[in-house]
């Protein structure tokens, strides 16, 4: 017997569904090329119109919007554990997107905060619904990771490195956050760490504000097309949400080393499968 079938009976048949089904969502098509679909344009006609001065205050924003993500996300939901509600969040977020489409570039110093707590709130909740303890401080250091994940690449082996990759590379500095937290509470003040893994994250979801800046942007766009965009965003944060806490899920049953394993064995294509998965 092969080692992708042993692979297999580590993680029952509903299991590696679920984990076929999160590798989907992290492997989706990157959210540039989905809002360039959208807008029937591409987004560099949008970002032509994003001043260079704003391009770089967007990573400000973004890093600010995450560090108070952080602090008041959880605290709007109850921690027991419950259904996650995708569609409320969606509404939520797509009525800030229409301010945002409405306003122009004005209007991302105040959309960016708040589809960023929206989303924060949006990823808990689908972890809650996961099992995680959206109390503790590793739920919340793991939806922090979320807004750096997401994007598939070119081929499967180099989208399998980058869900991995980025998880790895965040791995120590979500280690030290996480021991700081351990002995001093959930508190952010003087949390070096945490100072850093919100740099790393929030260099990541630049980009993305970024290229939803530049949908907003295009010519034509007006705030119905700015909450509709807003939707896409949250969409796509919601689906790598799913998708990464389905894994944690798995890894807390069966542990991360056999649902890595149990991961590239179900991406492989198997002709004789018409799902597609060994």
């Amino acid at each position: 017997m092969n080692a992708s079938h042993e692979t297999r009976h580590m993680l029952d048949a509903a299991d590696l569904r679920a984990l076929a089904e999160a590798r989907v969502l992290l492997e989706r098509p990157s959210l540039a090329a989905r809002l360039s679909s959208f807008v029937g344009s591409p987004l560099e006609k949008g970002m032509a119109r994003l001043p260079a001065s704003w391009r770089e205050r967007i990573g400000g924003l973004a890093h600010d919007a995450l560090m108070k993500a952080m602090d008041t996300a959880a605290k709007t939901l109850q921690p027991a554990a419950q259904p996650a509600s995708p569609r409320l969040h969606k509404l939520l977020g797509s009525v800030s997107g229409a301010g945002g489409g409405a306003f122009g570039v004005a209007g991302l110093t105040v959309e960016i905060p708040l589809s960023t707590v929206l989303i924060m709130r949006s990823i808990l909740d689908i972890a809650r619904g996961e099992g995680e303890d959206i109390g503790s401080a590793q739920a919340r250091l793991a939806a922090l990771e979320v807004f750096a994940l997401g994007g598939n690449a070119s081929s499967d082996d180099a989208a399998e490195a980058g869900y991995y990759a980025v998880r790895a590379a965040l791995a120590t500095t979500v280690s030290e956050a996480a021991r700081h937290f351990a002995q001093k509470g959930l508190s952010s003040e003087g949390a070096p760490a945490l100072a850093r893994l919100i740099t790393m994250v929030a260099a990541r979801y630049k980009v993305q504000l970024t290229q939803k800046a530049a949908g907003m942007l295009v010519p034509g766009i007006g705030a119905a097309a700015g909450a509709t965009i807003n939707l896409m965003f949250m969409d796509h944060f919601q689906a790598v949400s799913r998708g990464h806490f389905t894994v944690r899920r798995l890894e807390r049953r069966y542990g991360e080393e056999a649902v890595r394993a149990a991961w590239q064995a179900v991406g492989r294509p198997h002709p004789g499968n018409r799902s597609g998965f060994l």
